[in-house]
């Protein structure tokens, strides 16, 4: 087998675990691309790369998949870069603009207003125009967004009061059965980014009115741990309810 291609996130909230892929020896076995959530998805499920940090929602889009790591994008509570930013309560909502670069957080979001909001505002694909009123936005791109908004409403918080469970938005993924011991040194190699947080903090720009060190040590929990398992399998019922 020759380099096992992976696309990780271009975001932040995976700076750590792209550290650990460049600072450790697996560099040499892997071709590593940076994309954004929903591209990564779609290059694992066209099988352009061999292993992604997919967005949940797109695992039932790539047959056979396999989970690799016990190492997610997650968070318990929240996560302070996933919202609906709004200039009207929610209930006050009529059109709500989805994320292109989302397929997790739009379906949270949708999930969210079917089961916990109650309400039915028409969803728009159209996520550009000044005259968007509710829109989801994802990553870095919300840093410092929170008090520009007179609503915004942080999607892993809600998904929480809704279920009581902590929130994983990507996970480690294969289309195919790797090596056990590329596995074992890939898993090694994210545990390095991790333990070296504060390195890799160190070395990021600054944003206005956003602390980049309480977002990674604090707010994205990076553990798949037995609850964000169980809250994982939830979200993808309701998921597929989405399409009754």
């Amino acid at each position: 087998m020759g380099k096992i291609k992976i696309s990780a996130v271009s975001y932040t909230n995976t700076k750590p675990f792209v550290y650990g892929l460049t600072q450790s020896h697996i560099a040499e076995e892997i071709d590593l691309s940076l994309d954004i959530p929903s591209e990564c998805a779609r290059k694992l499920i066209d099988n352009e790369v061999d292993l992604g940090l997919v967005p949940v929602a797109a695992l039932v889009n790539i047959p056979n998949y396999q989970l690799v790591s016990n190492y997610c994008i997650g968070a318990n509570g929240a996560v302070n870069s996933v919202y609906i930013f709004s200039d009207r309560p929610i209930e006050d909502v009529e059109v709500l603009h989805l994320d292109p670069e989302s397929r997790t957080s739009n379906n949270l979001a949708k999930i969210l207003l079917k089961h916990y909001w109650k309400l039915k505002p028409e969803i728009s694909a159209a996520y550009e125009g000044s005259n968007r009123q509710a829109f989801v936005e994802i990553g870095d791109r919300t840093f410092g967004k929170h008090d520009q908004y007179p609503f915004a409403y942080d999607l892993a918080a809600e998904w929480n009061n809704f279920t009581g469970l902590p929130f994983v938005f990507a996970v480690w993924a294969s289309n195919k059965i790797l090596p056990i011991p590329f596995v074992d040194s890939f898993n090694k190699a994210l545990k390095y980014g991790l333990d070296h947080r504060k390195e890799v903090i160190d070395t990021l720009p600054s944003f206005d009115n956003f602390d980049v060190e309480n977002y990674l040590m604090e707010r994205i929990d990076f553990d798949l741990n037995s609850e964000k398992r169980k809250a994982m399998i939830l979200f993808l019922e309701l998921v597929e309810g989405l399409e009754e």
